[in-house]
């Protein structure tokens, strides 16, 4: 889900600028550097639906994903943390290729989940989760206040609700089910909020390279991603009309 940086670039964040000349320098970086964050997220977000289009369009398709879908996920898991760990290590463009790839794979099990509701509800969520996202993204990237230490509690609450649904797998819990997708909805709906700040931070902070700088620009849009496909699929799970 979301991940701490390896070092601490945010130092200037809370200090006063030297000058506003600086200040204003650094602000432009930051703006600069959140438009690549959201651009590649956007990005990985139209390919996670050109796929899941794709596999609703096609039955061979759709077949084949609903035959293999548990070791997608598996295999979902597994390119989600070797990307977020080998980051640093790889090219910019290996990166990049890297992101698209897990945006790709997601679509193909987001396909065959929105197909169990109605069309009109999966776009109802989708606006709901867009507008959402977009708000928290806003209230992130403006407010002054330190929204870090909510980072680490709502990191905990992430590894409650994926203990929570494992349990339930076993259990079948209606109710459970229900507590876990409402928690769920609300804490990638707060984790959106930090993501946007932490990101900033560092654009803001700037970068020794412009590798750097475009590695930390994937590392974020694969968490901002991640918050906002989380979101709606909980979502989903709550207000989605089954077929």
């Amino acid at each position: 889900m979301a991940f701490e940086p390896e070092h601490d670039h945010s130092a200037a964040w809370g200090s006063s600028p030297a000058t506003d000349i600086d200040h204003a320098n650094r602000t432009a970086l930051a703006a600069s550097f959140m438009n690549q964050v959201f651009g590649w997220m956007a990005a990985g977000l139209a390919v996670s639906g050109g796929v899941a289009w794709m596999v609703l369009g096609s039955p061979a398709l759709y077949e084949f994903t609903a035959r293999l879908f548990l070791p997608l996920m598996i295999a979902e898991l597994v390119l989600v943390f070797a990307l977020s760990a080998a980051l640093h290590k790889l090219s910019s463009t290996a990166a990049a290729a890297g992101f698209l790839v897990y945006s790709a794979l997601n679509g193909m099990t987001i396909g065959l989940v929105v197909s169990f509701y109605s069309p009109a509800s999966v776009a109802n969520v989708f606006f709901v989760t867009a507008g959402t996202f977009t708000a928290m993204a806003v209230i992130g990237t403006v407010t002054k206040k330190d929204l870090s230490g909510f980072g680490s509690f709502l990191m905990m609450g992430v590894i409650a609700i994926l203990i929570a649904s494992v349990v339930n797998f076993f259990l079948k819990s209606s109710a459970l089910d229900f507590a876990v997708s409402a928690l769920g909805a609300l804490i990638f709906t707060g984790l959106t909020a930090v993501d946007a700040q932490r990101f900033r931070k560092l654009g803001y902070s700037g970068f020794s390279t412009q590798r750097e700088a475009s590695q930390w620009a994937i590392r974020g849009a694969l968490n901002l991603y991640l918050d906002f496909i989380n979101m709606f699929l909980f979502l989903l799970r709550l207000f989605g009309n089954r077929r």
